[in-house]
């Protein structure tokens, strides 16, 4: 049998895992694995069911969980299968080179299409590997043209997802738009802290004891989108920032590395600037 994710945010009420098991049942779908929770404060249910399943057309299914759930209820069905995602760069490969290897094994819980570089560095490391790379100057064009030519490549996949994987540019709201809770991006920081350029150099200035790395979605507000994962190491004073440095790469990899996971196991629930995240 198939895998089917059901994924559920609506309004809390009495009743609702009730219901959604019943609707489930009558549709001969096995729980394999529930998980709900419930922000008291926003009064918003969130659920996430893994079934078993030999249905061919969901729709049917959604449309009736979505007509007995309370109104404006976010209904997903979705088949547990790969997703297919393109990879963003500019020069450093400690991020990318961890996920070409998790796809060349087919660890990933995702396909590489393309990686995009505005560098051609890492052009013969994702040719080795048999993942497409297209270079794209920023370098004598305006922004807007850049993203442009961004855009006609990705166009050109049908993806899922796309990753900053350490590219250093800072993207349009246009393009944010365009893709709405698709951007993932790996930032040098323990958000909310040190924002912006040169985090260790911020933090090494500031001397402080740990630093980290925050994983999260891309909106219009620099650095401050929804986060979907975080992680922290100590460090102390014989730490330079070049130390800081490359004990940051490693946390950045794990910190990344673990956020795609979650994101690709449909395990992540966008809500505002936050997220619910089932582990």
């Amino acid at each position: 049998m198939n895998k089917l994710l059901v994924l559920i945010q609506c309004r809390d009420e009495v009743g609702l895992v009730a219901n959604i098991t019943s609707i489930l049942a009558s549709h001969q779908l096995n729980i394999i694995a529930m998980r709900e929770f419930v922000d008291e404060e926003e009064q918003r249910f969130f659920a996430r069911i893994s079934c078993s399943s030999a249905l061919e057309n969901t729709e049917d299914l959604r449309l009736e969980l979505e007509k007995t759930l309370p109104k404006n209820s976010i209904v997903e069905v979705v088949p547990k299968v790969d997703k297919n995602i393109a990879v963003l760069v500019t020069k450093e490969f400690h991020c990318l080179s961890d996920i070409l290897i998790r796809n060349y094994f087919k660890t990933l819980g995702a396909e590489v299409k393309c990686v995009i570089g505005n560098y051609r560095n890492l052009q013969e490391l994702c040719e080795k590997l048999d993942v497409p790379f297209h270079y794209i100057s920023h370098e004598n064009i305006s922004k807007e043209e850049f993203e442009y030519s961004i855009t006609q490549q990705l166009d050109k996949y049908e993806l899922d997802y796309i990753v900053l994987a350490k590219f250093m540019r800072i993207i349009s709201p246009s393009f944010v738009a365009k893709y709405k809770h698709q951007i993932i991006n790996i930032h040098h920081s323990f958000l909310p802290a040190f924002i912006g350029a040169s985090p260790y150099h911020q933090a090494f200035n500031r001397g402080v004891k740990i630093i980290g790395a925050t994983a999260h979605f891309v909106t219009d507000d620099l650095d401050e989108g929804p986060i979907i994962n975080q992680q922290t190491i100590h460090v102390n004073h014989t730490y330079g920032a070049k130390q800081m440095a490359i004990a940051g790469r490693e946390i950045e990899k794990s910190v990344l590395s673990k956020a795609l996971e979650l994101v690709f196991d449909d395990r992540v629930f966008v809500v505002g600037n936050k997220t619910v995240v089932f582990e």
